[in-house]
């Protein structure tokens, strides 16, 4: 069978793929090496795409409280329950929560229904939470949502900076071509983040700022750029705000970085004395109370040295997900119309509802995702409906939200899983396509517009989207304005109203594409945008041409201003929150993936070693996290990576997965006043030694649902593993994991020594072990990739709790990518004498795919000399 070219679900690299059907439901997957974003490399989590389309916990069939129902009874209830409450209380009483998991043909259709028929813009999306702070920034400089930059700049830099971008995790396709440009022209490296990531490694000069303090030191760049005479008077000369923007900036102080001053003159020298500076910045800028004018200080330098629309520099902002450029483009946030035209300007909203023949449209912005979701606590928003996203897990003050939508009268869920947080809470489920069944477009951080084809059947009654959402705008009364018969119907639509956005001078333009036919659609090739007879095929900006009403950039004036949660005695720590390598988001897709739960297995609080000993945490304690907000509880890594007094937690981990791991139950509601986006890496916690009764590990063939106040489960490739810990006794160990896995009649060995409160107990039946348990009154202390791999299979010996000496122990995963263990590594180090990263991966494959694995590596290796000095 041959393959399909498509796209990554995942980040916004939007990495082509190729795909060929196994032909039993599964995929094989391999990098695109035609694709401009990738040239063929994957990450771990897209190489893993494969594992990830399984049916065992997908929605087959629509649902209405639990129960099944056909698709005209349940979209005849939501169109009725959405006419009657707009009827009864006005359009702005419902509201749409929609998801940068849409493909572009969706979002439209969902933008349109919400912003032309029903008359409100209450519509909003999940990127709201990722990049809405780089949309007000560029709005506010260039008069557009425009990004500029290009991932060719990567290639050509000689000066990479890193700002809130941990991109050697997040975007590793990026960060190796970061690294083949430092390998091929020597391109230096700066990153500026809080703690010490994986990005750090290959670093030349790492700032570990103070959190939030990103302005005062872009601040002072840009008076080191006025004061060295650094200054493009030339370009200059097509900007606006120069001089208020630079006297603002020498009335900041920078001492609030809390950065040594040698450093920052370094950091100021290298980026003045570098003729190509690309600025890659992420969610350490956006996410911010202050994050709009994070982005704007970065823009103010790389306008006063015309470091933009050249090849090798520019600011370069990179998306956290799949379309979330897309949903920007089709005003897929509550205060944009589609096509980057404006909302509140009359003759904008006068073209679109022209042309979509709609009765109305608001003439004001809606509610943000905050907003939204206060609006829906305090009964404004009576009808909501949350398409591809899981709100409960990752809205700051979640607890708040989950009360919120499981109290809201009427709440509708389109996902491919009912096993959500927030779809537990719903009145109705819709089963939508996934990834593997879709078709349609997405577009990336550099503007890219690729295709995503469908290679699976949809599942069961699962339908797409665009016509999930085309059929209710039909029942509620619009038919001929929703009348879609394929995306490429709605595509040609959108791009006809690009051209229209174009002839009113945005910039954002497809309309080359609007006479596409199905087939042309079909073979579309990756295209970067704008693709119209309006404007030029090259570079934004580099003559000027912005796109203010006087063809001006803006530079802003600027002040620092601190986080707005104020560390106080009673919180007293600082906490982070981001992604890690081998999870996306809240994991519906990722945690079916055994070796992507391999590496990090269980949510996890990083903290500094003078903070652990303070709190008398050890290795492997849980640790107990409580703001104004909520609580959490999750594992202690302690590591120097993090400063005193700073914290830092991932956000995958869920109610089904881990509920005491929800992070964002302890993140206030604080937002960006310009972007409306939450301030999720600055939070002010208190933590503490969590003080169990016992802890336990276990291994089993199916999924449990223990009882424990901290449980933490993820998918092995032969079952599942478990982490527990509780502050009650058990009077029954026996009993109690009979009830946890549910084996009544299961022949049973055990191990217990009531003095040490040790108790070890494994399940089996017919010579195979469906299920063990350890419990220790400390940490348990096993082989626990070992034990993963021995369910369903005899294992008389399981009790030890590790290998025969015959059995070598992998260890933790390590490489993702090819499923190499810690263990294998060390043991290749010491009995090869292998010296180096790249020694490694000749010999095991480790770090060869998406090189994300490479620093720790690194520090494996120099773990080993320690060693055997020790020795």
């Amino acid at each position: 069978m041959p393959e399909t070219r498509s796209t990554c679900p995942y980040c916004g690299v939007g990495c082509g793929v190729l795909l060929r059907p196994d032909g039993q439901g599964g995929l094989t997957v391999r990098g695109d090496p035609d694709h401009p974003a990738n040239m063929g490399r994957l990450c771990s989590k897209g190489a893993a795409l494969g594992e990830t389309v399984g049916l065992e916990e997908r929605l087959l069939t629509p649902q209405i409280n639990g129960a099944k129902a056909s698709w005209d009874h349940a979209l005849d209830l939501v169109a009725k329950t959405f006419r009657t409450t707009i009827a009864s209380h006005g359009p702005d009483s419902v509201g749409f929560y929609v998801s940068g998991q849409l493909l572009t043909e969706d979002y439209y259709v969902a933008n349109k229904l919400m912003k032309g028929f029903i008359g409100s813009a209450n519509i909003d999306t999940n990127s709201r939470l990722c990049m809405a702070s780089t949309v007000a920034g560029q709005k506010r400089a260039f008069g557009t949502d425009t990004v500029p930059g290009t991932y060719e700049d990567l290639d050509e830099a000689d000066l990479v900076v890193l700002v809130g971008s941990n991109l050697a995790w997040c975007h590793p396709v990026l960060y190796q071509r970061v690294l083949a440009a430092r390998e091929a022209r020597g391109t230096r490296i700066a990153v500026i983040d809080p703690r010490r990531t994986a990005s750090c490694d290959a670093a030349d000069l790492h700032l570990a700022l103070e959190p939030g303090s990103d302005v005062a030191l872009f601040n002072h760049l840009l008076t080191r750029i006025h004061e060295c005479g650094a200054l493009d008077r030339t370009y200059l000369a097509h900007v606006e705000g120069f001089d208020d923007a630079v006297t603002a900036a020498f009335a900041d102080d920078v001492s609030v970085t809390g950065l040594d001053r040698q450093d920052i003159a370094e950091f100021c020298d290298l980026w003045v004395g570098t003729d190509k500076v690309v600025t890659v910045f992420s969610q350490g800028v956006n996410q911010s109370s202050s994050g709009t004018d994070k982005v704007n200080a970065i823009l103010n330098c790389h306008l006063a040295m015309g470091r933009i629309g050249r090849l090798g520099s520019g600011p370069f902002s990179v998306t956290g997900q799949p379309n979330a450029m897309g949903g920007r483009e089709v005003g897929g946030l509550a205060n944009m119309l589609a096509c980057h035209l404006d909302l509140e300007s009359a003759e904008h909203r006068a073209t679109v509802q022209e042309f979509w023949n709609a009765p109305s449209l608001p003439d004001a912005p809606g509610l943000k995702a905050v907003e939204m979701f206060r609006a829906v606590a305090q009964g404004g928003i009576k009808a909501l409906w949350i398409i591809h996203t899981n709100p409960v897990v990752s809205m700051p003050d979640a607890d708040a939200v989950r009360k919120a939508i499981g109290a809201c009268d009427f709440t509708v869920i389109s996902d491919i899983t009912a096993q959500t947080d927030t779809a537990r809470c719903a009145d109705v489920v819709l089963p939508a396509t996934g990834w593997a069944e879709k078709t349609g477009t997405v577009t990336n951080s550099d503007r890219t517009i690729s295709r995503q084809r469908a290679v699976l059947a949809a599942p069961g009654q699962a339908r797409h989207d665009w016509a999930i959402l085309a059929d209710v705008g039909r029942r509620m009364g619009w038919p001929e304005a929703f009348d879609y018969d394929n995306p490429a119907e709605i595509f040609r639509e959108y791009a006809a109203l690009s051209g229209r956005a174009a002839q009113m001078g945005r910039d954002f333009d497809i309309s080359g594409l609007r006479d596409l036919d199905d087939r042309a659609y079909d073979g579309l090739d990756p295209v970067r945008w704008p693709v119209g007879a309006a404007h030029h095929s090259g570079r934004f900006f580099t003559h000027g041409g912005f796109f203010h009403a006087n063809g001006k950039a803006r530079m802003l004036p600027l002040r620092w201003r601190p986080p707005a949660a104020r560390v106080t005695a009673r919180y007293p720590f600082r906490l982070n929150t981001g992604r890690i390598r081998d999870q996306w988001h809240t994991m519906t897709r990722t945690g079916l993936a055994a070796r992507l739960s391999a590496h990090l297995a269980e949510p996890y609080v990083d903290l500094h070693p003078t903070d652990a000993a303070a709190l008398g945490v050890g290795r492997a304690d849980l640790v107990a996290l409580e703001s104004p907000q909520g609580k959490a509880i999750l594992r202690a890594r302690i590591t120097d990576a993090q400063k005193p007094g700073q914290l830092f937690a991932p956000i995958h981990w869920t109610g089904e997965t881990a509920p005491s791991g929800r992070i964002d139950a302890v993140v206030a509601d604080v937002t960006d006043p310009v972007s409306g986006q939450p301030e999720s890496k600055a939070a002010m916690v208190a933590a503490r030694q969590f003080a169990a009764e016992w802890y336990g590990f276990a291994v089993s063939t199916r999924p449990v649902h223990p009882r424990a106040a901290y449980w933490a489960r993820a998918r092995t490739q032969r079952g599942w593993r478990l982490e527990l810990a509780d502050t009650h006794k058990v009077a029954d160990w026996e009993a109690e994991a009979r009830r946890l896995f549910d084996l009544p009649d299961a022949g049973i060995q055990s191990i217990k020594d009531t003095a040490r409160g040790s108790v070890r107990l494994a399940f089996h039946q017919h010579g195979r072990l469906s299920a063990a348990l350890f419990v220790s009154r400390t940490p348990v202390a096993v082989m626990r990739d070992y034990l993963c791999v021995m369910t369903g299979g005899p294992a008389p010996d399981i009790l030890t709790g590790r290998p025969p000496a015959d059995r070598p122990d992998p260890g933790p995963t390590l490489c993702a990518c090819l499923s190499v263990g810690v263990n294998t590594v060390l043991r290749a180090i010491e009995t090869d004498g292998l010296m180096s990263v790249d020694e490694i991966g000749q010999a095991l494959g480790a770090g060869t795919n998406c090189g994300a694995c490479k620093p720790e590596l690194g520090a494996l290796l120099a773990t080993v000399p320690a060693r055997e000095a020790a020795e």
